[in-house]
């Protein structure tokens, strides 16, 4: 049988998954508000705006969750790249993906309790969950409240740079969640690291 560590809360596996299934819908929606075209429909387009609103709200709900959860617990602890040798590492991981990977080589970080990512997923998902997530809650509050938008920003209509804010992070965040998917095939077995974040288990 194989050896098996218990790394992921159930609370964090709760949040993930409700994240993941919050993003594509917003994803979906507002794709569909962004190109929309009677004659290539996604979600129509009133529809698209309720359930983009809705979900909005939810993402910024399950955020607060994410942030209170980490603090609370410890786990932000998890999104900090432990020292030493932080760059060589950071090097490595990236070697690892873009080529060893494919050499069968085996991974140069395997998960425990005490550093549940390697370096380079530390550092890109503290700047997804820090840095771009916030822009996105921010713009897309004001863009659901625009009466709280300058009425000028940079020589533009105050809504305009808020709006481009708003599409940009969150065509950044669908990128992260596309590679995401990728990366989570890479583990000893296609499914394992799915596996992990439905049971929490991880088999060494």
């Amino acid at each position: 049988m194989a050896n098996r560590e218990y790394l992921i809360s159930p609370w964090i596996r709760i949040w993930h998954w409700t994240n993941a299934l919050l993003i594509i819908t917003l994803g979906v929606t507002g794709i569909s508000l962004h190109f929309a075209d009677p004659n290539l429909v996604l979600v129509e387009f009133s529809l698209a705006v309720r359930i983009h609103n809705i979900a909005g709200i939810a993402l910024i709900v399950a955020y607060l969750f994410f942030v209170i959860g980490n603090i609370v617990s410890g786990n932000w602890w998890q999104f900090v790249p432990k020292p030493p040798g932080i760059l060589k590492r950071l090097i490595a991981q990236g070697n690892w993906y873009a080529f060893g990977i494919f050499r069968g080589d085996p991974s140069p970080h395997e998960p425990t309790k005490e550093e549940h990512f390697n370096v380079l997923q530390a550092v890109t998902y503290w700047n997804v969950m820090y840095l771009l997530m916030p822009v996105v809650v921010i713009t897309g509050l004001i863009y659901l409240y625009p009466e709280f938008a300058p009425d000028k920003l940079f020589g533009f209509d105050g809504l305009l740079p808020v709006a481009m804010l708003h599409y940009l992070s969150a065509a950044a965040i669908l990128l992260f969640m596309l590679s995401h998917i990728y990366l989570g095939t890479t583990g000893k077995t296609v499914g394992q690291m799915f596996k992990m974040m439905f049971t929490g288990w991880h088999e060494h």
